[in-house]
């Protein structure tokens, strides 16, 4: 038999790619049921009907991935509920269609850039968790500018901060750069580390809003928890 939890952290795996958060943390799973033979129905929900169709597309698509690898399981299904653009993305997914042709004549391109346009962010939004403290702490700019990753305080945002950079293709080991452009993975030189833990800050700061902002409306719309969702987001 499909092992419940299982799916269900495979579900944790998924996030929404605006704000860097586990559907399940989110709240946005709002059922998942395991037949005795490997049959899953998984159903989602976003925080307003007219959430962006590609973010909506991304985060069922994911998730169907990631429910197919769980071992047992004989056949997905992933299905958005209670969004204007539910049925083109619940048929083009289960047909594996992608996102222009599940929407013919209205996407141009698939979703490859924007994915990791917000992974971009994510890594902006992780650097500045990880060296706020270390600002605080009264680590100097030049300082800041030689750290190594492994020389950050170990710990959750460390780590995630690694596994963004990871994806896409930024360096990632112990002995990298803290501080790495976001584009070129080039070390971040003192005379430009202000603007770029600017940036970072913003990038947190937006986030976080967003995050408080889409956690509010899913609350004001079905008011209750999520399948999964064991702890608050972020």
């Amino acid at each position: 038999m499909t092992d419940r939890g299982a799916v269900l952290a495979a579900l944790g795996t998924v996030r929404d790619p605006e704000l860097d958060e586990s559907v399940t943390v989110l709240g946005f799973v709002d059922s998942c049921t395991v037949s005795d033979d490997g049959d899953v129905e998984v159903h989602l929900r976003l925080p307003t009907y007219f959430c962006a169709p590609n973010f909506a597309f991304l985060m069922v698509a994911d998730a169907y991935d990631a429910v197919s690898t769980v071992p047992g399981v004989r056949r997905a299904q992933v299905l958005l509920d209670d969004h204007f653009a539910s049925t083109q993305i619940n048929e083009g997914v289960a047909a594996r269609a992608g996102f222009v042709s599940s929407f013919e004549g209205l996407a141009e391109s698939e979703l490859d850039t924007l994915r990791s346009d917000f992974v971009r962010k994510a890594v902006m939004a992780g650097t500045d968790r990880v060296c706020r403290p270390l600002v605080g702490a009264g680590v100097s700019s030049d300082e800041l500018a030689s750290m190594s990753l492994g020389d950050a305080p170990p710990g959750e945002d460390r780590e995630r901060l690694r596994a963004r950079r990871a994806e896409l293709g930024l360096p990632a080991e112990d002995d990298s750069p803290l501080l790495v452009d976001v584009v070129t993975g080039a070390r971040v030189q003192p005379e430009t580390l202000p603007l770029h833990l600017r940036r970072a800050r913003l990038t947190q700061v937006n986030t976080e809003a967003n995050a408080s902002v889409c956690r509010g409306m899913l609350a004001h719309r079905y008011g209750s928890r999520g399948e999964g969702q064991v702890e608050e987001a972020r």
